[in-house]
C-alpha cells in the first residue's frame, strides 16, 4: 500500500495566495503514484511541515559527488530520517545552463525523463546563480543521473568555495537593447574557468554574470562578484517621428509624466514641437526612457560593456552592489573577448591570494581599499569608479594635498616590505 499524504496545514496556507505555489508542485509529484519517488516527496512534505512548525531546518551536509568532480552536487541528509525515511537523502545536482538559457522542447523532455528515472522529478529553472537545479536524489543514483545528463551535453555547475555557475541574459539572440554578445562572453569565461568550477580552490565563492544592458535581467549588479553590464559610449539614438507618434497616441501629458519627469538626472526635455531633447552628458543609462518608448529610443551605436566588481548578498558587511572597475570596454573582435577573460583571470588570481577565508570580492575590496586594488591590477583610476553617486553636493578640498602626500608615503614604505 502506498504511503498516505501527510497533513500539511501550514504548507496549505502557501497555496491560498494569488500566485502559483511550490507546495502545489510538490503535492502533484507526491500524488503521482507512477513515479518512482512519490514516497520521497510525501516524506519531504512531512519534514517541511515539521520545519514550519518548529522554525528549524533539518538538513545537514556531507560528501556526495561524481567521478572527477569536486563540486556540483549539494549533499542534503535529513536529521530526522527516522521519521521520514524516504527523504533521508535529498541531494541536489547543479547543472550548467546553456548561454542565454536556450532550450528546445525535445531537450527539456529528455531532461525531465532522466530526472523521473533517477531522481524525484522536481526541477527548478533556475537557481540564483543560474543553475538548473535537479532537486531530490539518493546517493546511489547520483552518478547515473549525471552520466545521462552529460550524454545530452550538460555539465555540473559550481558549488563551494570556487567559481560558481555563470549566467547570461538572452541578449543579442532576441533583445534589441543588447550592447555586446553576452552568450559569447559567458561561454568564453566558462571555458577559461571550468577547472575552478569543478574543483573549488578559492577563499570563497566567485560569481560571473552577464547582462546585455542596464536593465540587468540577470541581477548581476546585485549578485555577482564580476558583473558585466552592456552600455554605450556615444549619444542615445532618437527617432523623432516615433516620439511624435507616441505623443499623438498617448498624449503630451503622458510623455511628460511617464518619461521626462521620471529621468533620474533630468537629462530629457520635450520641445514645443513635440521633439525630444537628450542631454547625453547627464544620461546615466538607466534604461527607463528606452523601456517606455522602445520604438523611439535605443542605445547608441558605440556599444560595449561596463565591468562592476563586488556585488553580493549579506555576509560580513551587509549587502553590496558592484563597484565600477572598467567604465567602458568595446567588444567587437575576438581579441576584445580574450582581453576580458585575461582581466578576469587576473582578478580571480588576486582574490585567491589576498582574500580572507569566507570573504567575498566586495568585502576584500572594502578591506584593502579600491585604490590599492585597482593599482594591483594595473588599471587606471577613473572618476566613474564609484559604488553609488554622491548624496551630498558639499565637498571639502582643504587638506587634500596633505592626505595625498601621506598616502604616497605609505605606499613608498609598503613596497619594499611587499617585495621581500
Amino acid at each position: 500500500m502506498s504511503k498516505e499524504m501527510p497533513k500539511t496545514p501550514l504548507l496549505d496556507q502557501l497555496e491560498s495566495g494569488p500566485w502559483p505555489s511550490f507546495v502545489s508542485g510538490l503535492k502533484r509529484l507526491a500524488q503521482s503514484e507512477d513515479k518512482q519517488y512519490a514516497g520521497m516527496m510525501k516524506d519531504l512534505l512531512g519534514q517541511l511541515e515539521r520545519s514550519y512548525e518548529t522554525r528549524k531546518g533539518y538538513w545537514k551536509g556531507g560528501t556526495v559527488g561524481v567521478k572527477g568532480y569536486g563540486a556540483g552536487v549539494i549533499p542534503r541528509f535529513s536529521e530526522i530520517s527516522g521519521e521520514y525515511p524516504e527523504s533521508a537523502e535529498f541531494h541536489t545536482l547543479r547543472v550548467m545552463p546553456p548561454a542565454g538559457m536556450h532550450y528546445t522542447t525535445d531537450l527539456l523532455r529528455k531532461m525531465c525523463d532522466i530526472w523521473e528515472t533517477h531522481g524525484s522529478g522536481l526541477i527548478a529553472l533556475h537557481g540564483q546563480s543560474g543553475d538548473i537545479m535537479f532537486q531530490g536524489i539518493r546517493t546511489e543514483n547520483v552518478q547515473a543521473a549525471f552520466d545521462a545528463l552529460n550524454k545530452l551535453g550538460f555539465d555540473l555547475g559550481g558549488a563551494g568555495a570556487g567559481v560558481r555557475t555563470s549566467v547570461s541574459c538572452v541578449g543579442a539572440a532576441r533583445c534589441e537593447q543588447s550592447c555586446y554578445d553576452e552568450a559569447k562572453a559567458m561561454r568564453s569565461m566558462v571555458n577559461a574557468f571550468l577547472d575552478d568550477m569543478h574543483r573549488p580552490s578559492l577563499p570563497y565563492k566567485f560569481k560571473f554574470k552577464f547582462s546585455g544592458c542596464a536593465n540587468d535581467c540577470t541581477n548581476a549588479t546585485q549578485r555577482a562578484d564580476f558583473a558585466v553590464i552592456g552600455t554605450w559610449k556615444d549619444d542615445m539614438q532618437v527617432d523623432q517621428d516615433e516620439v511624435k507618434t507616441y505623443i499623438g497616441k498617448m498624449g503630451r501629458k503622458w510623455c511628460i509624466d511617464q518619461v521626462i519627469t521620471m529621468c533620474p538626472t533630468n537629462a530629457l526635455s520635450l520641445n514645443d514641437d513635440d521633439t525630444l531633447e537628450v542631454d547625453n552628458k547627464s544620461c546615466v543609462r538607466c534604461m527607463h526612457c528606452i523601456n517606455v518608448m522602445t520604438k523611439a529610443l535605443k542605445p547608441g551605436k558605440e556599444r560595449g560593456l561596463c565591468l562592476l566588481l563586488g556585488g553580493k548578498r549579506t555576509l560580513k558587511i551587509g549587502d553590496l552592489m558592484g563597484t565600477v572597475i572598467v567604465p567602458f570596454m568595446k567588444m567587437e573582435t575576438d581579441e576584445d573577448y580574450e582581453q576580458l577573460v585575461e582581466l578576469a583571470k587576473n582578478i580571480v588570481d588576486f582574490f585567491a591570494e589576498n582574500a580572507l577565508e569566507h570573504e567575498r570580492t566586495g568585502e576584500m575590496i572594502e578591506r584593502i581599499g579600491i585604490a590599492n586594488f585597482v593599482e594591483a591590477l594595473g588599471l587606471k583610476l577613473d572618476p566613474n569608479m564609484i559604488t553609488h553617486p554622491r548624496t551630498n553636493s558639499y565637498v571639502r578640498t582643504d587638506g587634500w594635498e596633505e592626505e595625498v602626500a601621506k598616502w604616497k608615503a605609505q605606499r613608498a614604505e609598503a613596497r619594499p616590505v611587499a617585495a621581500e
